[in-house]
């Protein structure tokens, strides 16, 4: 038996085989019964109205196509939507309409799009007329709400017609009752209709005579404005809070070598760089799973910025011990080494992580209010770290050693605990979280040699603000610095926002040297 899709599918396929004969003025009845095949004409409809629709000359099958690579052209057939060969211009034909046929395919997409039995599609219809509200939309959307039974399309359909109301009407009690149903939305195009009524009526109408109409527009208005001020203070916070997981990250590794070894590490940016080109290379090596390469990077820089990291201290830091000054020196060599290193193999241009589909776009709370995703799972991600490497601190072996050669390494060594291997693996531990905070970073920025140097000073800062040594404190600090730049920079500017905060916390350091979450101790000082 033959499926109703499938008869619809072949009555659109007849119909377009006879588009590349048909002149100009005989195109518009073509067009008209492809309209009543319904959505599934519907790709070939919008082809045509972009200029995407060709006839292919080998075997006139209709196709739409897109300019590839280089002369090529990439194929999709307009019926079926199966990909094509890709071919040159020269093997395809395009299919030519003028403005009249232009406007009956708005008006025929409108209608098919409204008529769709997926309320997701008729919403997107009716928020696209929503944008360009006319005479001939009114009458297709005031017909669509005889028939329509999805609240949330209803609640659109009323906000577009209302919009219109309000712009374009001279009845008082239209436009009374147009801004009861748009009260409180907050469509960008509302407030635009509001702002026209306060500015000046549109329409015509004497605004001292119409008082009320006024006064209504302007209290809507305002409880619009206090909602779009609302939900900007969230966003604010919401980046804050991005800025600060990514201080996080950075400075939590930082926090556990500068904690238990007393080591100011100046090559700490370049581990997180380390950590970045991982992520790189993974995506290189595994091109066809782009959507899991990110979850297999995460592992691999751990491991190899730890392994980096243990054997920095095995082979340099360790020989300086109790030199603070020396030990900053070195790093910073080191930091140069490992960035000459980056760009001898990768060269000095910056390289691109793609971003897998679970990881693009934004969660859209409103029209004012979205939450990216990357960000949104960076901040999560940052506190699962941050969770696991409290528990390996508070329940492990290792994170008992940790504690103790922090808290008095003197003492520790005198009851039996092996410094030296807990200086390395402790180093080795902080390194592999500045890798995974370089593979966070890879999805916010281009991975670079340099990357890791635009985040160091301020991950210093994070550990220095929050007490030396001391999770909480970094957590703490890594938030607070973090929303206190994204308050500010609206304002001041992103350079003078870092500067400000730098002073600020010079200031509270002259109070509390300790920083906010001091170490506890015999040895603390």
């Amino acid at each position: 038996m033959v499926s109703a899709g499938e008869v619809t599918h072949g009555e659109v396929r007849e119909l377009s085989q006879r588009l590349p004969s048909a002149k100009l003025r005989t195109l518009p009845p073509i067009v008209e019964q492809l309209e009543q095949c319904g959505e599934a004409a519907l790709p070939l409809l919008q082809a045509m109205l972009k200029g995407d629709l060709w006839v292919r000359r080998s075997d006139k099958l209709i196709v739409i196509a897109e300019r590839g690579k280089g002369a090529e052209f990439t194929l999709v057939d307009a019926v079926s939507g199966v990909q094509l060969p890709s071919v040159t211009k020269k093997k395809i034909k395009k299919i030519v309409i003028n403005n009249r046929l232009r406007v009956q395919l708005r008006d025929m997409i409108a209608r098919v799009t409204l008529a769709s039995e997926d309320p997701v599609i008729r919403e997107s219809a009716v928020r696209n007329m929503l944008n360009k509200m006319s005479a001939d939309n009114v009458a297709l959307l005031a017909k669509a709400r005889l028939t329509e039974n999805d609240r949330q399309v209803l609640a659109v359909i009323d906000l577009s017609l209302a919009v219109y109301a309000l712009n374009h009407s001279t009845d008082r009690s239209l436009r009374l009752n147009a801004l009861d149903v748009i009260d409180g939305s907050l469509e960008p195009v509302v407030a635009n209709a509001l702002s026209a009524v306060l500015a000046a009526d549109s329409s015509g109408v004497d605004l001292e005579k119409d008082a009320d109409v006024r006064l209504k527009a302007q209290q809507a208005f305002s409880k619009i404005q206090r909602r779009i001020d609302f939900y900007e203070l969230l966003e604010q916070i919401f980046y804050g809070l991005s800025l600060g997981s990514v201080l996080l990250l950075i400075a939590t590794g930082l926090a556990i070598t500068f904690g238990v070894m007393g080591v100011i590490n100046m090559a700490h940016g370049e581990l997180i760089m380390i950590g970045a080109y991982c992520a790189y290379m993974v995506q290189l090596l595994m091109p066809n799973s782009i959507e899991y390469s990110i979850l297999l990077a995460i592992p691999c820089a751990f491991v190899v910025s730890g392994s980096v990291g243990i054997l920095i201290q095995r082979c340099v830091i360790r020989h300086l011990h109790g030199r603070p000054l020396e030990t900053l020196l070195a790093t910073f060599g080191i930091s140069l080494i490992l960035q000459q290193a980056v760009r001898s193999i990768f060269s000095p241009l910056n390289r691109q992580v793609i971003s897998p589909s679970w990881l693009s776009g934004s969660l859209e709370i409103n029209p004012i209010f979205s939450l990216t995703y990357n960000r949104l799972y960076i901040l999560v991600f940052a506190l699962i770290v941050f969770s696991v490497l409290q528990l390996v601190l508070k329940r492990t072996s290792l994170g008992l050693h940790v504690r103790a050669v922090s808290q008095n390494r003197g003492m520790a060594k005198a009851i039996g605990i092996r410094t030296e291997r807990v200086d390395a693996l402790t180093f080795g531990l902080g390194s592999g979280i500045a890798g995974i905070a370089g593979v966070a970073l890879s999805q916010l920025t281009n991975v670079g040699p340099n990357l890791g140097q635009a985040y160091i000073i301020d991950s210093f800062m994070v550990v220095v603000f929050g007490g030396v040594g001391n999770l909480w404190g970094t957590l703490v600090g890594g938030f607070s610095l973090g929303i206190a730049n994204k308050f500010l920079e609206p304002t001041t500017g992103a350079v003078l926002a870092n500067i400000i905060v730098l002073v600020g916390i010079i200031l509270f350091i002259q109070k509390r040297p300790s920083g906010l979450f001091p170490q506890k101790g015999r040895a603390a000082e």
